[in-house]
């Protein structure tokens, strides 16, 4: 057998319309797409949000079923389709999240501690987010708005109560 040399970075880029088209039709975001290599299988997951609605099973269903035929036909080795809702407690993998989850609750982790404080991590809301001022944030604690560089940002996720 041949080892086929993949590019997983050509493959995704290729995909990504076609599943952000397809996603949107039934009216979701994908936050993330991933395509990884694990124990010498190829998983393609795409991790779908709605500000308006719930990740539903028949949601994600119709997913794989509109994009997999497609799919086939762009990705040249076997692999395996995950459609699923980021989870309640999702860890963000990329700054656009902050954006996607505006207005939700969220666990954020700072590399220093702001200015005259000692903690490092907040519970609150996200207010706004852009690439300039970072990170507008509602602090549950003492209901004080925080603007918070995004290069002081070590971790977020969300948070449920």
């Amino acid at each position: 057998m041949v080892k086929q040399e993949i590019n997983r970075h050509d493959i995704l880029e290729k995909i990504t319309p076609l599943i952000e088209n397809t996603a949107m039709r039934f009216g979701y975001i994908p936050i993330e797409i991933e395509f990884v290599k694990e124990n010498h299988r190829w998983f393609l997951r795409i991790y779908l949000y709605s500000k308006d609605k719930e990740v539903t099973l028949d949601d994600c269903e119709r997913v794989t079923r509109s994009l997999s035929d497609f799919l086939d036909e762009l990705i040249p080795v076997k692999y395996y389709l995950e459609v699923s809702s980021p989870g309640l407690e999702r860890k963000f993998k990329s700054e656009k999240e902050f954006v996607i989850f505006n207005g939700r609750r969220i666990s954020l982790k700072l590399k220093t501690p702001l200015e005259g404080e000692t903690e490092k991590i907040f519970k609150g809301e996200i207010l706004d987010y852009d690439d300039v001022n970072g990170l507008k944030f509602f602090r549950f604690d003492d209901g004080q708005e925080l603007q918070i560089p995004k290069n002081n940002i070590q971790s977020a996720k969300l948070y449920i109560d």
